[in-house]
């Protein structure tokens, strides 16, 4: 069974410097029927203002990765870590038992876009870490690339729960397939352009759920189209 999550439905902020969109309830936008989907809890398509960004605050227990599809942010951390996330980079952090952080736009003329995904950890009180691995396009590039899982799978980033997420770039008419184990599910994000998923078509900002699906089959309708699949316990 696939559930579509419809973009033109998820929440919405206009902060002025921050336009974010809410794929489940997060801040100010509440949706009992959105709380997440298995151990995903949050996916938000942010877009940040040249010179803007999120001033230093806490997290614990939740581990957050973030994705940037446009743009640079600058990231710093109570863990001694800075470096800027670029399109291509995978950034993982385990917030455990508590991190302070920021993310800043540093260019003075473009907006950053970006998704920024927590996965609830296997458990709390995890001690806090970080890492940031980058995964060149010709490595997504009609295929599906796995980019975090708990064992590091194929130089993934590492997270703390039975989740494994891949990411692709699909030319028009270039397909992937995943099939589901036994007792999984899956959720895929579209992050930009267009693509058909067991027939149905998704744009970008769409999401969906899948249960009891013992295959997803994903095709692009786009010159380029970029997605995010979540394979989940």
């Amino acid at each position: 069974m696939m559930v579509l999550r419809p973009a033109d439905e998820r929440g919405h902020a206009d902060h002025g410097w921050l336009n974010t969109f809410h794929s489940f309830s997060f801040g100010d936008y509440f949706s009992p029927r959105h709380m997440g989907y298995r151990s995903l809890r949050v996916i938000n398509e942010d877009w940040v203002d040249p010179g803007k960004g999120f001033g230093t605050h806490p997290h614990r227990d939740m581990e957050i990765i973030t994705y940037v599809l446009e743009g640079a942010l600058s990231h710093k951390d109570s863990l001694g870590n800075g470096a800027p996330i670029r399109p291509g980079d995978v950034q993982r952090m385990s917030a455990g038992t508590g991190v302070l952080h920021s993310e800043f736009n540093p260019s003075t003329t473009e907006p950053v876009h970006l998704l920024q995904i927590w996965i609830l950890p296997e458990k709390n009180g995890l001690t806090p870490s970080y890492e940031q691995k980058t995964f060149p396009t010709e490595e997504k590039l009609n295929q599906l690339r796995i980019i975090a899982s708990p064992d590091g799978n194929q130089g993934s980033v590492t997270i703390h729960q039975e989740a494994r997420l891949y990411a692709s770039i699909l030319q028009s008419g270039k397909s992937v397939h995943h099939g589901l184990s036994s007792r999984r599910h899956a959720w895929i994000q579209i992050a930009r352009g267009e693509v058909i998923v067991n027939g149905t078509r998704m744009r970008a900002g769409d999401g969906a759920a899948f249960e009891d699906d013992a295959a997803i089959e994903i095709t692009g309708k786009h010159a380029q189209s970029e997605f995010l699949l979540f394979d989940l316990a």
